[in-house]
């Protein structure tokens, strides 16, 4: 079974500062029909104007990740990092038992434009980490990059929770599987460009949550960025 969040169907807040697309209910915008996903709590896209960001805000109990799709975005946090993320750099943070950090838009005339995710721990009272990393063009063109894993598999980012995320970036007509174990799900997000997902179509925005599939065909029906969720 597969069920699309369309894009336009989303929540929306425009602060004037930031424009932000919601998939699951998030802060004002309340939806008690979309909650999140499996351990999928929060899938925001943000556009941030220049100069402009969040200030020192925050977090506990919860896993946190950044992927810049445009523009660039600076970190600070009080366990003393202080990074700037770059188009095709994720960024991942363990809440765990409390952060507090800040995001700005450094420049002075680029816009920023992101998503960040959050996805529930496998448990309560982690110690907190942060980890940045920018994976190699080529390793996801055409095909599953792994971003995100419990256990760091391929280099990726060590995330609390039993998920994978995967990036790839696509050209048109270009064909990826991926097969769903027995009582996994997954989580489509179209990132950029349209697709079609086991025959469906999905353009820039869209969301699809997945369940009691055992494969996935993914088809670029233009250039496209997607990022794959395989959840317990």
């Amino acid at each position: 079974m597969i069920k699309i969040r369309k894009a336009d169907e989303r929540g929306f807040a425009d602060h004037g500062w930031l424009k932000a697309r919601h998939t699951f209910s998030f802060a004002g915008y309340r939806d008690s029909q979309h909650m999140g996903f499996r351990s999928l709590r929060v899938m925001n896209e943000d556009r941030v104007q220049p100069g402009r960001g969040f200030g020192t805000h925050p977090h506990q109990d919860m896993e946190i990740v950044t992927y810049v799709l445009e523009g660039a975005i600076e970190h600070k946090d009080n366990m003393g990092n202080g990074e700037i993320l770059w188009p095709g750099e994720f960024q991942h943070m363990s809440a765990g038992t409390g952060i507090t950090h800040s995001e700005f838009n450094p420049s002075s005339d680029k816009p920023l434009h992101l998503y960040q995710i959050w996805l529930k721990p496998r448990e309560k009272g982690i110690t907190p980490s942060y980890d940045q990393k920018r994976f190699d063009d080529a390793g996801m063109t055409n095909r599953l990059r792994l971003v995100a894993s419990p256990d760091g598999a391929d280099g990726s980012l060590v995330i609390q929770q039993d998920t994978q995320i995967f990036l790839s970036k696509l050209t048109e007509s270009q064909h990826l599987t991926h097969n769903i174990a027995s009582e996994r799900y997954a989580w489509l997000q179209v990132l950029r460009g349209s697709v079609t997902l086991n025959g469906l179509d999905l353009q820039t925005g869209d969301g699809a949550a997945v369940s009691e599939e055992q494969q996935l065909e993914i088809i670029a029906a233009t250039a496209a960025e997607i990022m794959l969720f395989d959840l317990n």
